[in-house]
């Protein structure tokens, strides 16, 4: 668990140093994700980081929070972005700050393969970890596009990479489909040039960049606007499919041509 944390906290730094010291006006600036502001993108983190330090801290107070959201429907979601938008910008970093030092320490007593619950099925700690980081990048993404900054890719990648390979199944499932028996081979390029292989001995491939790749499968670049090179038809259904977080299917991004 060690390591994982120690990306998360290393990623949670890097985008604090974007939001810290953004104005009102700045945090209300629409990202790609619309509706969301950035100051909806930060209240996102907080809450979920919360709820995930509450899930591995005390799982029936979590219990208590899916029967609040089967309650509350759509406005589960409300609640938590109303928050944000009602404080000031410091209050809105103390509550990020705390959120994810909790999140941090409760994970720390747990094991690696230690059940947690959660909003779907429940997931290994690591796993869970591993998706918090997914998260902040994949917000953190959205927050750099809004502020026209281009944050330096970091093998701290390989990590979402992973998730991704991993819920393969899952992104046909998700939206009501019959996941293939083959797999696809993916072979990413890191920042020094490592590379990473999976599913090595499949016909299907994806090749490039890990992120790229990780672009794609957290629906924050649409595949054409990559520099992945796709193989085989399963390669090409899978990049229009690829989902990496849990919840009802996401829209996805439109290709931009750029």
């Amino acid at each position: 668990m060690h390591d994982v944390l120690a990306d998360l906290e290393a990623e949670h730094t890097d985008l604090e140093g974007l939001v810290a010291g953004l104005t009102d006006n700045e945090l209300d600036a629409m990202t790609p994700a619309e509706p969301w502001t950035i100051r909806d993108q930060i209240g996102h983190l907080a809450f979920f980081d919360e709820m995930a330090a509450v899930s591995a801290s005390d799982p029936e107070a979590f219990v208590a929070e899916l029967n609040s959201m089967a309650d509350l429907g759509e406005r589960y979601m409300d609640q938590h972005l109303d928050r944000a938008r009602a404080m000031t910008p410091s209050e809105l970093l103390h509550w990020w700050r705390t959120a994810r030092a909790g999140l941090l320490e409760a994970f720390s007593r747990c094991e690696p393969d230690e059940r947690l619950v959660w909003y779907g099925p429940p997931m290994r700690a690591e796993s869970a970890a591993t998706a918090r980081l997914m998260e902040t990048w994949a917000h953190g993404l959205d927050i750099a596009d809004t502020l026209g900054v281009v944050r330096p890719p970091t093998d701290r990648l390989f990590r979402i990479a992973d998730l991704g390979v991993r819920t393969f199944r899952f992104s046909y499932e998700n939206r009501g489909l019959t996941a293939p028996d083959s797999r696809v081979r993916v072979a990413l390029r890191g920042v020094t040039g490592n590379m990473r292989v999976w599913n090595d001995a499949e016909s299907d491939s994806i090749t490039g960049p890990v992120e790229d790749f990780c672009m794609v499968v957290a629906q924050r670049r649409n595949v054409t606007d990559t520099h992945l090179f796709c193989e085989g038809d399963l390669a090409h259904q899978w990049m229009k499919l690829a989902q990496v977080f849990a919840g009802p299917p996401g829209p996805g991004r439109s290709p931009t041509g750029n």
